[in-house]
């Protein structure tokens, strides 16, 4: 009895939480709105064409003039190896990669957000060479989902906030 009550209670009190959804008005609110009208600028490298591809299937970018911000990302692109054998060999590797992004706006030329955003991975270094570059690879197209998908959580809450002001 004690139980359903407490449940009870916890079940009233949960939308006092002030928990909303993020995504709320669907591809018709205000943070669907703020993500289609971020141009996303070109960033240099690799790296950089990964994560701006990323970034343009996430925010539907349309490529049209009606762009209120601009995303400019700068990206850095680490491998740092360890993990040194007697013979002074590496056996692992760290891929490293970091971004520091600024949301401009394009009517005031201010950014109205600078954040930054980054993640790592490990890669076993292996008697071949080709199996090595071709985990380093890997690791970088997993970095530039994860470093994409943190960007625009960040920019949807921004969005959000924003909104509600």
């Amino acid at each position: 009895m004690m139980r359903r009550i407490a449940l009870i209670i916890a079940l009233a009190a949960l939308p006092a939480c002030g928990l909303h959804p993020l995504y709320a008005g669907g591809s018709s609110g205000p943070v669907a709105g703020l993500l289609r009208s971020v141009k996303v600028a070109p960033i240099e490298g690799q790296s950089g064409w990964l994560v701006r591809n990323k970034l343009v299937d996430r925010l539907g970018e349309s490529g049209s003039a009606d762009s209120a911000y601009r995303l400019d990302v700068t990206l850095d692109d680490n491998i740092t190896a360890f993990g040194i054998r007697g013979d002074r060999a590496a056996t692992r590797e760290r891929r490293t990669l970091r971004a520091r992004y600024q949301l401009v706006s394009l009517d005031t030329g201010m950014v109205v957000l600078d954040a930054t955003a980054g993640s790592d991975a490990g890669i076993d270094i292996v008697s071949s060479e080709y199996a090595t570059v071709a985990a380093e690879q890997t690791a970088l197209e997993q970095l530039s989902d994860i470093v994409a998908d943190q960007i625009v959580t960040r920019l949807g809450t921004y969005a959000a906030r924003s909104a509600a002001k």
